[in-house]
């Protein structure tokens, strides 16, 4: 039986509505600033929701060869800008790495519509002859992690996970296992995502899971608010640099913290709607936190899937409640979806960095927009300010559509 080894996150990258690189990220959360406003990518007069937490001032040729941007999508991009992030503050020299022990995770729910709205359009007025090239490489999900692994020269491991929005937190959890039983020594994880067209916001729309407080946007993202009435599409990607601890320690690499716990199962109950017994959801965080050899007791903060929808809300508290028992009254809990709004298949590696820089600095972003209690609800989710207080663990929730459940646990590294 392989020895199993400890891991450790060394680099962090963020783009995200509220800031592209992890300094204005954390501080904007920190501070409870919403990145929501109207939506300016596409003309959305004809649609009921016309708000969402858009990537403003990014700007792709910081990182990527003009010739590559043309044919390189948003979700990808944003992908590559965030792993060159990671792998920069990681301080990695590749010269002294093997490239076939370094591998790429990235989950991404949906790729690009862009292209296939734009292609579509394409072969309508001008026929099958017209269509671009690049359309197909353009558009699948698993290209963020084949291009940054082409970017950074990572050989190893190479794999995208699709699971709604459950992908970042299974990109993270799987790159944990395979650095866990020693088949690499670094991996790139998280997830990434840029839908908001109009055919992905036409499809939420159609779903009727979308905020309609257009004439307030950065009020419209509620989570366990009593007036939530719906998410708030985002885009964004977050990316953590995994890496074996010891050798993380023989380069004297800067620990933001360890991943000590992974959990994942599946609701088998609706493709939307979640079980309404929030079995699934518990039992997830049960088996992250028996992973992590912890007991529920040892748990200090949650970072909710706190999506502002009327049943996740309701149901994500009932399974916190039915697993921590009397200790989920001393737990804060918050969603930063408040602020960015929901960047689906991104969503998970955010939350992720939202966890390691909660345990490295000390300080628990807020739910902001908590102004009328639930009572179906009724827990602490750190309302509207964020909290200067000791973290020693974290756990970060994600569930999907297709009833996907993800759980990652965050400990101070000692």
């Amino acid at each position: 039986m392989r020895e199993t080894k400890r891991v450790v996150v060394t680099g962090l990258g963020v783009i995200s509505s509220v800031g592209n690189n992890k300094k204005d990220f954390w501080k904007a959360i920190t501070r409870g600033e919403s990145g929501i406003g109207p939506l300016t990518s596409f003309d959305c007069s004809l649609f009921k929701t016309q708000i969402a937490g858009e990537v403003k001032g990014f700007d792709p040729l910081q990182y990527i060869n003009p010739k590559e941007v043309k044919h390189t999508e948003k979700f990808v991009q944003y992908a590559i800008a965030c792993s060159k992030m990671a792998f920069q503050e990681s301080g990695l020299d590749m010269s002294k790495e093997n490239p076939d022990r370094c591998g790429v995770i990235i989950g991404c729910g949906v790729g690009s519509l862009r292209i296939m709205e734009e292609q579509y359009d394409v072969f309508k007025k001008k026929g099958p002859k017209k269509f671009y090239p690049f359309m197909i490489p353009m558009l699948i999900v698993n290209m963020a992690s084949g291009q940054v692994s082409i970017e950074l020269g990572f050989k190893g491991p190479n794999l995208c996970t699709t699971t709604a929005c459950a992908s970042g937190n299974h990109a993270i959890g799987d790159a944990f296992r395979i650095l866990e039983r020693g088949d690499a020594d670094i991996i790139a994880a998280g997830g990434t995502e840029s839908c908001i067209t109009a055919l992905g916001m036409g499809g939420f729309c159609a779903l009727r899971a979308l905020s309609t407080r257009n004439n307030e946007p950065k009020r419209a993202s509620r989570p366990f608010d009593k007036e939530r009435d719906g998410f708030v599409v985002a885009e964004g990607c977050g990316i953590l640099i995994l890496e074996e601890m010891e050798h993380a320690k023989k380069r004297g690499a800067t620990i933001y913290s360890e991943i000590v716990g992974f959990g994942m199962n599946g609701d088998a109950y609706h493709i939307t709607a979640p079980d309404p017994s929030g079995e699934g959801a518990r039992k997830c965080m049960k088996l992250a936190i028996e992973d992590a050899r912890l007991n529920p007791e040892e748990i200090d903060y949650i970072n909710a899937h706190g999506t502002s929808t009327s049943l996740n809300d309701k149901i994500e508290t009932l399974a916190i409640k039915n697993l921590f028992k009397s200790h989920a009254k001393k737990l804060m809990i918050s969603s930063t979806k408040s602020m960015t709004g929901h960047a689906l298949g991104a969503a998970g590696g955010m939350e992720a960095i939202v966890c390691c820089l909660t345990i490295k600095e000390g300080i628990v972003t807020p739910t902001i927009n908590y102004e009328f209690p639930d009572p179906e609800c009724g827990l602490d989710y750190v309302p509207n300010k964020s909290r200067k207080v000791d973290v020693e663990v974290a756990l970060s929730n994600s569930f999907g559509f297709g009833g996907h459940n993800a759980a990652v646990v965050f400990k101070k590294f000692k």
